[in-house]
């Protein structure tokens, strides 16, 4: 996600993609859907994610969160989608899931595990901004754990706020840019406790939450809801919480 340069194939990739950051996680996407594996961190913060999502989505529709299917009908975009662990869970509540991702490697692996699990999903290898360019829109837009990996913060807010359809919202993942998360997510999660590959992130690229609002609010995006994710060590389980300092959610709604 960096300056735009043509890609193989001639696609041109955008000014949000990165090329460092695009490999780093090409390299590792055989590992996508191993619970033990590189991706562990997501796989424990999924259950919370999906909850936060599902339950945000319903309250500003007017849906009972814990209908069978309570995302029906609804086009959902996941920007930065990776092997899918996110795409799949919001496709059997319902929703008809695109996701795209700027490394192919990720879309391969993606598409192949949904197809084993017999689901419908419109994986593209594509940036936000080919989506935009297109003219598409979506019910709900999701970028999960993305914009910390990406060159223009605030040019790819502004494309994913494009997609996002009238009336509709966004939901972000990220990091804030505090001593206690170059504790935590650089010093424990990559060095000490080994979760995460070494380099995985970079503490200057991480969005505060007055930071984040600010590029929100000029993308035309209202935020009802910004959210802490605290890790409780105890029973190895994500939960929301009060304290933003680390990782933090947001839903924000296009009026």
């Amino acid at each position: 996600m960096a300056p735009t340069q043509t890609s193989q194939g001639g696609r041109r990739h955008r000014d949000s993609v990165d090329p460092d950051e695009v490999a780093k996680f090409a390299a590792m996407a055989e590992t996508w859907w191993d619970p033990s594996g590189k991706f562990r961190p997501l796989h424990q913060l999924n259950p919370v994610r999906l909850r936060f999502i599902r339950d945000r989505v319903c309250a500003h529709l007017g849906r009972d969160p814990l209908a069978p299917r309570p995302l029906e009908g609804l086009r959902l975009l996941d920007v930065g989608c990776g092997g899918g662990l996110l795409c799949e869970p919001l496709t059997r509540l319902g929703a008809h899931v695109t996701g795209i991702d700027a490394a192919g490697e990720n879309i391969r692996i993606a598409g192949h595990h949904a197809a084993e699990s017999g689901l419908e999903i419109d994986y593209r290898h594509a940036a936000a901004e080919d989506l935009a360019e297109a003219g598409e829109t979506f019910d709900v837009v999701v970028n999960m754990e993305v914009v910390e990996h990406v060159a223009e913060p605030g040019a790819f807010l502004e494309t994913c706020a494009a997609l996002v359809g009238p009336g509709g919202a966004s939901v972000i993942a990220t990091l804030n840019r505090t001593p206690k998360s170059f504790l935590l997510a650089i010093v424990g999660a990559e060095y000490v406790l080994r979760w995460l590959p070494r380099g995985t992130h970079d503490w200057r690229k991480f969005l505060r939450p007055s930071e984040l609002a600010a590029h929100l609010r000029r993308a035309g995006l209202a935020i009802e809801v910004m959210t802490g994710v605290g890790y409780n060590p105890l029973d190895a389980t994500w939960r929301l919480s009060r304290d933003l300092d680390v990782n933090y959610m947001v839903f924000a709604v296009k009026s």
